[in-house]
This record gives structure tokens, sequence and C-alpha cells, in this order.
């Protein structure tokens, strides 16, 4: 049997990094994820007034409703706290009307659950209340429909704004 020569052994050593630093494929979605996620937060800047990377948003599932939360990271941070709190107290009023410009603004699509909140808009009730950071929105209603409504509302801003909020919360 021969012996491995010197040769074959640096041939098989040069072509060690090539093998390790090789990547995988790139998904071919993850580039159009990645600017839809994108151009998803340019419009929410725009359309909110408020710069994503220095706010936190949640959205949380209630029996009665739910709750769209946001903060600023900082807490010294009162201009993104003052806006917060301007656009929250904006959105309460114009879903309160039935007006989701807003939202159809930034995810360009009616959210699902909106026909229904806007159909059965004297049954909800939108709480502007503000936080230490920021503000919130309790939305309120005894209507199941209504409840059904703010849960599918609340499930996709969570998805599409990617906050990993529990997508059940105290409902189920």
């Amino acid at each position: 049997m021969k012996k491995p020569t010197l040769l074959a052994a640096l041939v098989v050593i040069a072509f060690v990094p090539v093998l390790v630093a090789e990547e995988p494929p790139a998904c071919p979605l993850h580039a159009a994820h990645s600017k839809a996620e994108a151009e998803l937060d340019q419009r929410g800047d725009r359309v909110m007034g408020l710069d994503h990377t220095r706010t936190t948003h949640h959205f949380k599932i209630e029996p009665d409703g739910g709750v769209i939360q946001v903060d600023a990271n900082d807490a010294a941070d009162t201009e993104s706290r003052q806006a917060i709190r301007t656009h929250l107290f904006e959105i309460a009023g114009d879903f309160s009307r039935g007006d989701f410009s807003s939202p159809y603004a930034i995810h360009q699509r009616v959210m699902p659950g909106v026909p229904v909140l806007i159909e059965k808009k004297e049954a909800v009730r939108y709480r502007y209340e503000e936080t230490e950071r920021g503000a919130q929105v309790r939305i309120v209603t005894q209507d199941p429909a209504a409840v059904g409504a703010v849960h599918e509302f609340l499930r996709a801003q969570i998805g599409d704004h990617r906050t990993g909020d529990p997508l059940h919360g105290h409902a189920q």
C-alpha cells in the first residue's frame, strides 16, 4: 500500500478552507422579505412620526380586546416619548371613528379584523393612556365578533412588526 505523499497532503490541506468557507445557498425569498420589512419600517416611521429603532411596540391580546403599547427605548428620550403620545392619542380618536387609514398606509393592505371593527365601531372603546416611556391604547369590547376582530388585528400587527408578542395572550 502506498503512503500519501507530501504533495497529496498539501492538496487536501489547500482545499479545506474552501470547503469550510463555502456558504449554503441563500434563500431566494430572504432578500424580498428583508426589503419588504425595511419598507414597512420606513412607512411606519413616516406615518407614525416615530423612529422604530428608538421605540418598541407591543400588541397584547386580552379577553375583552387588547392593548397597543409603544415605549421609548431610552427613558431620557423625551422626543420619542412625545411622538409616541401624539401618535397614539390620534390613533385612539381615529379608530373610535372607524378610521383605520394609518394602518393601511403602513401595511398597504386592509388589516385583518378591520372591516368588523369599522362595522362595530359603536361597540368598541379605544382608551388612550400615557405610560412612563410613552403611551398605550386599550381596546375594550363586550361584543364577541368585535373581540375576535381585535384579536385578528393585533395578531397581524404582531406578525408584521415582528414584536414576538404572544399570539393568544389571556384570550384563550
